[in-house]
């Protein structure tokens, strides 16, 4: 029997700026073997994901050995490098990392006046916003967010997550909070 060690990262939902960083991976000290990707690959217009990896880890592929049912679309990888073009060349990474920074510290003065809100986290533009047990499930807020004109998630009954889109301004947010402090505050 054969061990070898093989570190995988699903940046799907993380990566390609999300976080302020081109991967979320990148904010810690690791190395990955494998980084599967996918959604902002396709620039929110065409659905498209990869896997990419060392040579020691897609090495033991053989011409034939594996298949996709929508491997090798030539459309999609054209789609997806333009993707990558515009996510560099507007600097997306650095615009998620400073308008992340900017929200989040508006959600936390928010939060030393809400009785609702228990804790503020998150990277670059993906933001949970934990809600005290106290004031209920986040469905009631995501939705009334909603009715508002925010669209945001709510995650493990307690969490609301946004994830604005990597183009969003800081009047964005600023519009965005008035939602906010309206259902939370």
């Amino acid at each position: 029997m054969w061990w070898f060690r093989t570190l995988a990262m699903d940046e799907i939902q993380t990566g390609f700026c999300r976080t302020g960083k081109l991967f979320a991976y990148q904010h810690e000290d690791v190395d990955p073997d494998i980084i599967i990707m996918g959604k902002a690959l396709g620039g929110g217009v065409f659905p498209v994901s990869a896997v990419a990896a060392n040579h020691d880890v897609l090495g033991v592929f053989k011409p034939g050995t594996h298949g996709s049912t929508f491997g090798g679309n030539p459309l999609g990888c054209a789609v997806a490098m333009a993707a990558i073009d515009v996510l560099q060349n507007e600097k997306l990474a650095e615009r998620a990392a400073e308008n992340g920074a900017y929200f989040m510290a508006k959600l936390r003065e928010l939060q030393k006046t809400s009785d609702k809100i228990e804790l503020v986290r998150g990277k670059g533009l993906l933001i949970g916003l934990v809600l005290k047990k106290s004031a209920g499930k986040a469905r009631q807020y995501t939705n009334a967010l909603k009715d508002k004109g925010l669209l945001c998630k709510e995650t493990h009954d307690w969490i609301i997550r946004f994830a604005p889109p990597l183009v969003i301004t800081k009047a964005d947010i600023d519009f965005a909070m008035e939602k906010v402090r309206e259902v939370l505050g």
